[in-house]
């Protein structure tokens, strides 16, 4: 590649891997693979965080689920209706309600975030039941699990090794348990007691902290919030600098949601939007904005 400068994109599995096939990466693990080492970053591919997330579901009491939408019958007009009237129930995703919430007393900042979703179903589209339902989406956010992603072999086709370490700590164990819970206790309440019929996943006989870790291990799924694989920092482990360059390799710089230091405490479409704006102004050389001085929460480093 002939360029001023070279700037990588692939998300937090993809640049990884792209970094470690051109060399860059761990250098034992790249000369195991008899892949040149050009420079040597135990960084690469190393703390991988992502949010994990379930689906605790209910019968509803009233029909005015979107359950009637799964039929067949109907998908013709909803898929009409958004591609040539830009409306319609397939013009959202549903998810139009949610919010954050701290998962005990102790801690102090919410660590858990709800997604409501007016019909029980399942990510592959099958529903848990006949009949109306409804359901929340719930995970922590402010996770201390830490995985990693590393090539197998130098062929840039060939799908990395992805180690992600769900339910692999005590603490997000812990959360978990709390999530489902608060999740039960929320819909319990007085306001959605005209609504709330029968818990239908993970149902009411899963109660103690095996039985909901059992659960979560069958059945989370991750919220698609791969990052921090190529982090910013100054330390050992770290890849990229405050500019988004790669450690010691001349123009090359790594913009997406890799370069997190840590997870965002919730989605990362809005932080991976700033950071590419950021590399924009850098790469540009535009003159920065006034800094502002705002307060923020800093959540402590757990890992």
């Amino acid at each position: 590649v002939f360029a001023n400068e070279i700037i990588c994109c692939g998300g937090a599995i993809n640049s990884p891997q792209l970094l470690q096939v051109s060399g860059i990466g761990n250098a034992e693990h790249l000369n195991s693979l008899d892949i040149p080492v050009v420079q040597d970053l135990p960084g690469v591919g190393e703390d991988l965080q992502d949010h994990l997330e379930v689906y605790v579901q209910w019968a509803c009491k009233k029909p005015i689920s979107l359950y009637p939408a799964l039929s067949p019958w109907r998908a013709p007009k909803i898929g009409f209706d958004w591609l040539f009237r830009k409306k319609g129930i397939g013009a959202t995703n549903h998810f139009e309600a949610g919010g954050f919430i701290r998962s005990n007393e102790t801690v102090k900042y919410p660590n858990l975030q709800f997604h409501f979703l007016p019909l029980a179903i399942r990510y592959d589209g099958t529903a848990p039941s006949e009949g109306h339902g409804f359901q929340l989406h719930v995970g922590p956010m402010g996770t201390d699990v830490r995985g990693r992603v590393k090539i197998k072999s130098g062929d840039p086709l060939e799908y990395p090794s992805i180690l992600f370490n769900y339910l692999s700590t005590s603490n997000e164990r812990k959360e978990w348990c709390e999530a489902v819970r608060l999740s039960r206790k929320v819909i319990e309440t007085e306001a959605m007691s005209e609504l709330m019929g029968e818990e239908l996943s993970p149902g009411p006989e899963v109660q103690t902290d095996e039985e909901i870790l059992d659960f979560i291990a069958k059945e989370g799924e991750s919220a698609y919030h791969p990052s921090s694989t190529c982090k910013m920092g100054v330390e050992t482990m770290s890849v990229t600098d405050a500019n988004l360059r790669v450690h010691e390799v001349k123009n090359l710089r790594v913009v997406d949601a890799s370069v997190f230091p840590y997870v965002t405490n919730g989605n990362i479409y809005s932080p991976v939007m700033m950071v590419a704006e950021k590399a924009a102004d850098l790469i540009l050389g535009n003159s920065l904005l006034n800094a502002e001085h705002v307060p923020f929460y800093k959540k402590e480093i757990k890992a």
